[in-house]
């Protein structure tokens, strides 16, 4: 009966949390996601009735976001037809570079922070910097997902830590972002700007119009068959099986070729990103055997949606205030300072880089740099509803080449193990190598566009 309490009381603090976002126009003008408002609500509630809340409930929370990662990254690339390599890069390039710049800027500066200036002030781990990109790109489900990571590395106040970067991020893109957005629009970078006010009241409140409501995905079995949604969830079990297969292939591979060593790559290696390959090895299966017609990628899209939805309200509801409180002060550092980097970049960066529509291109970036992805497809549709320019295509073509690796892909999930088995200096030195060859990249089509900007 655990697991039922728990899916219930966790399905109340949503239904909470969305009916707080229907009926307050201020968490409406914040935008903030109901499974953030009612992960908040479940927090407090938690603190407050510390004493009465059975402890077992709260473990069984917690376990919930190292599940429902493996599904969100599983549903990646299933229903997806691959484009060519050739013209992905063509247009996404650009976007790429930007992108990655992010990424590793934030491995350069949380790692630099941490190890050269909190590790020696407050005594905090140097994996202490590995946070910034976890939480603000990767989010609540990649730490979810690297939960036995911190545990088997024998830090697991690391996974509160995260969660709570985590948050401060999705409120941060959000937030600054709309500011930037206001900016913009003020100094005329940005026509089609789609405000609060000008939104119908439906939207505000979280709700579409009876006449206006989009298809969750489309069903692609007879349900005499078998029902479609159970289906394509066991097309995503699946996936998670292979990617479960390729961890225990990597795990006793390691072990066969080098029996003797003393430190293992693999062995706190998460799962999530396998569950990702997992996906993309599937869907090509099913696409040489003629069987892409059986999976339909709204129908994935909606299953990571609930997925996320659930995993991030139990990921706040169940962070440790204690250990929030004992580490305020690296915390505050580590977001001040991600932040202050992602403004810089949209500032000064974007606009040299991007030939055209370039702060609704970058603005994207912005909110899946400091609140997932989710928050940059919210915040270019607040600059392009109607998407009129590039900046969608764009950003969603740099995703296939930017997600297995970054923002919770292979080298998240690495970098975390590479720390604590070689300690920080290496992975910082890796780090800004990285963000060197980037900038060289970016340069390279910075002088392109003056090029053909000077041609005409």
């Amino acid at each position: 009966m655990l697991a039922v309490s728990v899916f219930s009381i966790l399905s109340l603090l949503l239904v909470c949390g969305k009916v707080l976002r229907v009926n307050l126009s201020f968490l409406q003008r914040l935008y903030l996601p109901s499974s953030v408002i009612g992960g908040l609500v479940g927090l407090a509630a938690i603190s407050v009735f510390r004493d009465k809340v059975p402890p077992e409930w709260v473990a069984c929370a917690q376990k919930f976001p190292g599940f429902l990662i493996n599904v969100i990254f599983a549903t990646l690339f299933l229903g997806v037809a691959t484009p060519r390599f050739g013209t992905v890069v063509r247009i996404a390039f650009p976007q790429l570079c930007f992108g990655q710049l992010l990424a590793w800027g934030q491995y350069v500066l949380g790692l630099g922070l941490a190890g050269f200036v909190l590790v020696p002030l407050f005594g905090v781990p140097p994996a202490f910097g590995n946070l910034l990109e976890i939480g603000f790109q990767g989010g609540h489900g990649t730490v979810g997902g690297m939960s036995e990571s911190f545990r088997s590395f024998g830090w697991e106040d690391g996974i509160d830590l995260g969660l709570t970067v985590a948050t401060v991020g999705m409120i941060v893109g959000v937030v600054v972002g709309m500011a930037l957005v206001g900016w913009a629009y003020g100094r005329g970078y940005v026509k089609e700007v789609l405000s609060f006010d000008e939104r119908p009241e439906l939207e505000r409140r979280g709700i579409h119009p009876p006449d206006a409501r989009p298809a969750a995905g489309r069903q692609t079995v007879c349900s005499d068959s078998i029902d479609s949604l159970a289906w394509h969830i066991a097309i995503v079990g699946l996936a998670v099986g292979i990617g479960y297969l390729l961890l225990l292939g990597l795990q006793h591979a390691e072990v066969a070729l080098f029996p003797n060593a003393t430190r293992r790559l693999f062995t706190g290696f998460p799962l999530f990103p396998l569950c990702m390959i997992g996906g993309v090895l599937l869907q090509s299966a099913v696409t040489r055997c003629g069987g892409s017609l059986l999976v339909d990628h709204g129908q994935m899209q909606r299953l990571s949606g609930a997925a996320l939805d659930f995993l991030v309200l139990s990921a706040v509801a169940t962070i440790k205030l204690s250990v929030v409180a004992a580490n305020w002060a690296p915390l505050l550092a580590l977001c001040l300072c991600g932040t202050l980097l992602s403004l810089l970049l949209v500032v000064f960066l974007a606009p040299r880089l991007f030939r055209e529509a370039w702060f609704e291109r970058a603005i994207a970036e912005f909110g899946q740099s400091t609140g997932v992805t989710a928050t940059g497809l919210l915040l270019l549709r607040t600059v392009d509803p109607e998407s009129k320019t590039v900046a969608a295509a764009s950003f969603g073509y740099k995703q296939l080449l930017h997600e297995p690796f970054m923002g919770g892909g292979l080298w998240t999930a690495l970098a975390l193990t590479l720390v604590y088995q070689f300690g920080w200096k290496p992975v910082w030195y890796f780090s800004v190598a990285m963000a060197a060859a980037w900038s060289v990249a970016a340069y390279l089509v910075i002088r392109a566009n003056r090029r053909k900007a000077g041609h005409k």
